[in-house]
């Protein structure tokens, strides 16, 4: 969660509303957020003195503004630059399906038919994304970091098409 914050930060100083919201919006497919979670990383952080933080008022009200420092950014920099594992990548979830042969085959189709339902929903929001995206990618003033933060939508979209197809798949062997 630090290094998505440092990330978020560098691109412009957030709001811990703001963080929540552009996590949710787009790297929710790297990573799950809660309120505490992006709480608990921005005081480790501001511990370590790699954000900084101001108060603003916006409509009326004092709210915190969260900066990264030059600590930050170099502690980011020298996260960025190590290899990418992509051998890491877990699905708790699948537990659930390693024994779903102990429930009923009601219980069964039911639930892999929502989970398909929650993939579609996912998969018409990253559609939308990947195409306002492409529509912008050449009118984009950072192009090269915006051509990155498509390519993982273009990444989100694939593998949950790519689901959907093993779950129908899946389904489809349960039903017959």
């Amino acid at each position: 969660m630090e290094n998505i914050i440092l990330g978020l930060l560098l691109l412009q100083p957030r709001t811990i509303y703001q963080l929540r919201k552009r996590i949710n919006e787009g790297l929710n497919l790297m990573y799950s957020c809660s309120t505490g979670s992006i709480q608990a990383a921005i005081k480790k952080l501001l511990k370590n003195k790699h954000i900084c933080v101001s108060e603003i008022a916006e409509g009326g009200k004092l709210k915190k503004l969260y900066s990264i420092t030059e600590s930050g950014k170099s502690y980011f920099k020298g996260w960025l630059c190590r290899p990418i594992d992509g051998g890491t990548a877990k699905n708790p979830e699948l537990t659930k399906i390693y024994f779903l042969g102990l429930s009923e085959k009601e219980l069964r189709i039911k639930l892999i038919q929502e989970h398909i339902a929650d993939l579609e929903k996912s998969l018409s929001g990253l559609e939308k994304i990947c195409r306002d995206g492409t529509a912008l990618s050449g009118k984009m003033e950072n192009n090269d970091i915006f051509y990155y933060q498509l390519q993982t939508a273009f990444y989100g979209r694939d593998l949950i098409k790519f689901n959907i197809g093993w779950y129908s798949r899946l389904l489809k062997n349960i039903k017959e």
